[in-house]
């Protein structure tokens, strides 16, 4: 998870795009697309070492142009091939459509128009927020979740957005206080923080969302203890990180205390060991290539 403390703009998922079948990674930065620029690099070149290439390509552009490349870079933290964040050159639209002017490659055009493409449906995204929903529920079912499961997972989403924007208000700072909240919730509701749960589920890489793997009840009771959260550090009025701590315990508490009836009257945990990791990950490639 990103912290806020550097950037509080930097939005922290990271994505992959596909072009033409080739992956590269973005993000969102001051609400705009960054792409990867060795990616680009590799897609636009299919060159054996596009970092190489890079950083010559610099070199050349230094010289025979006087321009530096590099300053219309920004290092951000890109998941590299072994799982890890590392610190990536990256570029956003208007940056990767002047790299594509140094780079020869019959494949400029229609990248470019796909660069276009990517950045427009962005700028749809800000204009209608409706639109991101659209996708983002095209996107989940591609990957072969239910409606049902969608719909659970996207008012989950808007619970946490809720008690996100009310932790603001209430003087909690940044993704580090969050995190800590947050493992106070889900501690208190399901007896494990999130990183225990993951490893519960056997998801070893550090950007598997915890929640893109939950079960129907485990959303629910994850939304109920955000919920609950929201609604007594509301009403109680509590301000600073320490008293919004124990509304955390206390919010995630109610979900806690729900899910061991649900359990005692079913005769069955909640808590699972699922993880949807097989599901058809190609479908969402051919979506994301449409």
């Amino acid at each position: 998870m990103a912290d806020k403390s550097e950037d509080k703009d930097l939005i922290t998922s990271t994505h992959i795009a596909i072009f033409k079948g080739k992956e590269i990674r973005k993000l969102l930065y001051n609400n705009e697309w960054w792409f990867s620029v060795v990616d680009v690099v590799a897609v636009l070149t299919n060159s054996v070492n596009a970092r190489d290439y890079w950083f010559k390509m610099k070199d050349r552009e230094k010289e025979e142009s006087n321009v530096q490349l590099s300053t219309i870079c920004r290092q951000l933290k890109l998941e590299a091939p072994d799982g890890k964040l590392r610190e990536t050159d990256c570029a956003n639209t208007e940056g990767i459509f002047r790299i594509i002017q140094s780079i020869p490659s019959p494949k400029a055009e229609p990248f470019k128009r796909w660069l276009a493409k990517v950045g427009y449906e962005r700028i749809q995204e800000i204009e209608d927020p409706e639109l991101s929903i659209k996708r983002m529920r095209a996107i989940y079912r591609a990957k072969g979740y239910s409606d049902e499961w969608i719909e659970k997972r996207e008012r989950g989403i808007k619970a946490r957005k809720v008690l996100i924007e009310e932790w603001d208000k209430r003087g909690v700072q940044g993704e580090s206080e969050y995190a800590i909240l947050t493992a106070e919730i889900s501690k208190a509701a399901f007896g494990l923080t999130p990183e225990e749960y993951k490893k519960h589920k056997g998801l070893e890489n550090p950007h598997d969302n915890l929640r893109d793997h939950m079960t129907d009840l485990e959303l629910i009771f994850t939304m109920l203890g955000e919920a609950a959260t929201t609604e007594i550090a509301r009403n109680k009025g509590v301000h600073g990180f320490k008293p919004n701590k124990k509304a955390a315990g206390e919010g995630g508490a109610v979900a806690g205390h729900a899910r061991k009836d649900l359990e005692n009257r079913s005769g069955r945990k909640v808590v699972s060991a699922i993880n949807y990791k097989k599901l058809p990950e190609n479908k969402v490639r051919k979506l994301l290539e449409s």
